[in-house]
């Protein structure tokens, strides 16, 4: 199999998993949304301890220790992942699916707005315009909700946050999770012990199958992790961001056909203009990509001279 082949099948199965990812919270409660957050970081450290240990690909702590400014950034990471899970299982489990779909539908636009507000890059004018569509759509989502759709705005911001201190860092998947984790356990064992004094743990006192899938929280999260890792290693930038919508259709097909949560007309006309500034950043995106490698291929041309008899 080629590594672009095996791009394309580490991204599905990242998103796939992401994409059905509701279903599998679900059969988590009765747990809240902290203890299923907590168990999550728990076993995510413990998953990816072992793994680790199996490649012996453990002296990357102590080079990561002696640069401090990588772990304050680490702790920020940890944070804002923190955020963006605890959001996320909140909203699953609260029947608010198709609003967690909306956040991760204008997380690329928010990653573009970041690029601007904190990076200082410049914006190509399909660009600007696709941020004004988005704009549109949180008014007419606002209106809907009767509020900001503030748990689709913290999903999309935490999440693109996220992403932007892990490029700086530029830190291995399983490294940087497994770190991310190790900073996060120290509370999250201290919340669970403290449900447990006040009798209030879910965990082994619910059922054997509830029980183990706590557990295997932690192999839910570090294995689309790791896949996209490999996806990304290997696939060009367009392709990465053309199937990352695989997801939040997903999602949203969950929160609509499965949870029958309502959709009325003003919701779908904010989507549809969600849909639309994608569409039109992904075209963008495309018509750019195709300009660059046009020309760094028209840079690297030479006349080779034809040899005469």
């Amino acid at each position: 199999m080629t590594p672009l082949r095996l791009g394309y099948l580490y991204g599905f199965g990242a998103y796939l998993i992401w994409g059905f990812f509701p279903l599998y919270l679900k059969l988590l409660r009765p747990a809240g949304p902290l203890e299923i957050l907590a168990h999550r970081i728990v076993w995510s450290v413990v998953f990816v301890a072992l793994l680790l240990g199996a490649l012996r690909n453990v002296g990357f702590l102590r080079a990561l220790l002696r640069r401090p400014w990588a772990v304050a950034g680490i702790v920020t990471a940890a944070a804002l992942i923190a955020v963006n899970w605890g959001t996320y299982i909140y909203g699953v489990n609260s029947g608010r699916v198709v609003e967690t779909a909306l956040g991760y539908f204008i997380n690329p636009l928010v990653v573009v707005l970041l690029g601007v507000t904190v990076l200082r890059e410049r914006l190509r004018p399909l660009q600007w315009v696709a941020l004004g569509i988005s704009g549109s759509a949180v008014v007419v989502l606002t209106v809907d909700y009767g509020h900001l759709p503030w748990l689709a705005l913290t999903l999309a911001f935490s999440f693109a946050g996220y992403g932007l201190v892990k490029k700086r860092l530029g830190l291995p998947a399983a490294e940087g999770l497994f770190v991310e984790s190790a900073v996060l356990a120290l509370p999250a064992l201290g919340y669970l012990a403290w449900l447990t004094r006040r009798a209030e743990l879910t965990f082994g006192h619910v059922s054997a199958g509830h029980t183990a899938l706590l557990v295997l929280a932690g192999a839910a999260t570090a294995i689309p992790l790791l896949l996209f890792a490999g996806a990304a290693n290997r696939l060009p930038l367009t392709g990465l961001g053309m199937i990352q919508y695989l997801a939040p259709i997903l999602q949203l097909g969950c929160g609509v056909l499965i949870f029958h949560e309502p959709m009325p007309p003003a919701r779908l006309a904010g989507f549809a203009l969600v849909w639309l500034a994608l569409g039109v950043f992904t075209a963008d995106a495309v018509r750019h990509a195709r300009h660059n490698r046009a020309r760094t291929r028209a840079a690297v041309t030479v006349e080779v001279p034809v040899p005469t008899p």
